[in-house]
């Protein structure tokens, strides 16, 4: 926002930055999660990256806008991009890590997020206040996401590599080994069921 009441100073419609990006996030998220149904397997790291790299230079190109309405164009693509990020956050981390470990990889992945996330306002002001704008803040901001796309890239690739060459009982695709109806049973027990093992009351 002071950004906006420094480089247009006749506008009073800041809040239309804000309603873009909130209702383009929600369209992107929507319209992304649709998409991502459709991509088997590790293909949705590469909406991922495509929204990491996107998410870069639509930062980049914020202070690159002398017209109002731009910006306003920048700001729905950054929520579409936005959208698309958090949709596909719990997907890959299936995909990846698979349900048992989902939520740490999850918990882990946003724990790291809260560090820029927290460090970077005010990193932005001590540049703004440096250099007397916020070109080089944006354009700094704008790095980070185009990196971690580009390495986003080669992770199924690294993923691929692995599988490959661990053993045939690594890369199945059960997170537990086969076991029988009999063994199952005497292994499941109340108050330690698996996900998607409905006969409970057998156990009680």
């Amino acid at each position: 926002m002071n950004f906006v009441k420094q480089q247009f100073k006749g506008t009073q419609k800041e809040w239309v930055l804000l309603v873009c990006i909130g209702a383009s996030s929600g369209v992107g998220r929507l319209a992304f999660g649709k998409i991502g149904d459709l991509l088997s397997g590790l293909q949705k790291i590469y909406m991922q990256v495509v929204s990491f790299i996107a998410l870069g230079l639509m930062s980049i190109l914020i202070p690159q806008c002398s017209a109002f309405e731009g910006l306003v164009v920048v700001c729905v693509f950054l929520g579409l991009c936005d959208g698309c990020f958090l949709t596909m956050m719990a997907p890959i981390a299936f995909e990846l890590v698979g349900p048992m470990q989902a939520s740490q990889a999850i918990g882990y992945l946003l724990g790291l997020m809260s560090i820029p996330m927290t460090a970077g306002p005010p990193i932005a002001g001590l540049l703004h206040d440096y250099f007397g704008d916020y070109t080089v803040a944006f354009s700094l901001a704008g790095v980070p996401p185009m990196v971690g796309g580009v390495v986003l890239f080669f992770v199924p690739l690294i993923h691929r590599r692995l599988q490959a060459a661990a053993s045939p009982d690594e890369t199945s695709t059960h997170m537990l080994p086969a076991a029988s109806l009999a063994e199952e049973q005497k292994s499941c027990s109340n108050g330690d069921i698996l996900p998607g093992y409905t006969d409970v009351e057998t156990h009680i």
